[in-house]
């Protein structure tokens, strides 16, 4: 009863900071990118040419076909985008409370909110990226439809999978430096086992329930139901409720380490 006291008290001071958060957000988007010509283009130049690195490697050099008489870049981008956010997020939330150390040690500040900052930060240039999906596939002849809404269902819950990785991960990275080299290793693993560049289709059956507790691959899956296949993502009780159960045991867990190991934070940095 007690963790869960802490817990609620945790998630309502974040919201109190909701403002401070999506203020902090702005700002860090501006900073990142502050001093050069481009200004925020920079931050779609890298996904972008990954796009088109991909796509002509393995449509063009390896001469991939159609996925399910879909075109093959369209079904590539509605995996990577996802990727890419997830990415994103996890690595610049991971480092955030040692990057913004004098607001640790200096000012009384909300410290649980920094990996918050990093993720929207990120939203944002998602939500951009998003757009872009949805012309690519009207270049194609595909127009929105109402299967596309659930993209909002699918963000939330990429948004909670991060923030409760984030937490974990950016508490403890103060005290194990190395863990910020171990998630972009874990990071590299989960990018090819994540089904974006190959089928689902091609895994043998017995092996279906490993890959599909990989959080990541609910994500890349529905985007694609949510663009290519229209299912709704009530179709999948079954799918759901393992993405939720473990998303949500990663983002209680993550609460809680974070809220424990933040009165150390001043004393390590």
């Amino acid at each position: 009863m007690n963790y869960l006291k802490i817990f609620l008290d945790f998630i309502k001071d974040i919201i109190i900071s909701r403002k401070l958060i999506f203020s902090l957000a702005k700002n860090d988007l501006k900073v990142k990118y502050l001093g050069s010509y481009l200004g925020i283009f920079w931050a779609f130049v890298q996904p972008i040419i990954s796009i088109l690195i991909f796509w002509f490697v393995f449509q063009v050099g390896f001469k991939s076909a159609p996925v399910g008489n879909f075109p093959f870049i369209l079904w590539l981008i509605c995996g990577l985008i996802p990727w890419f956010f997830f990415s994103e997020a996890v690595t610049n939330a991971t480092n955030s409370v040692l990057d913004n150390s004098y607001l640790v040690k200096k000012i009384v500040f909300r410290v649980s909110v920094l990996p918050i900052i990093k993720i929207i930060s990120a939203l944002f240039i998602h939500l951009l990226f998003i757009a872009i999906i949805f012309l690519f596939f009207a270049s194609y002849g595909y127009m929105p439809n109402w299967y596309n809404i659930q993209i909002i269902y699918y963000l939330f819950a990429t948004v909670v999978l991060v923030l409760g990785l984030s937490w974990i991960t950016s508490s403890l990275v103060v005290f194990l430096k190395d863990l910020g080299q171990a998630v972009a290793i874990f990071l590299q693993f989960g990018f090819w086992l994540t089904p974006i560049f190959w089928s689902f289709k091609m895994v043998p059956e017995k092996y279906h329930l490993i890959f599909k507790l990989n959080p990541v691959y609910y994500i890349v899956e529905g985007y694609r139901n949510t663009f290519i296949n229209h299912i709704w993502f009530w179709q999948y009780p079954n799918l759901s409720m393992y993405f939720w159960v473990e998303t949500l045991i990663i983002f209680i867990v993550g609460a809680l380490l974070f809220r424990r190991l933040k009165p150390h934070f001043a004393d390590v940095i």
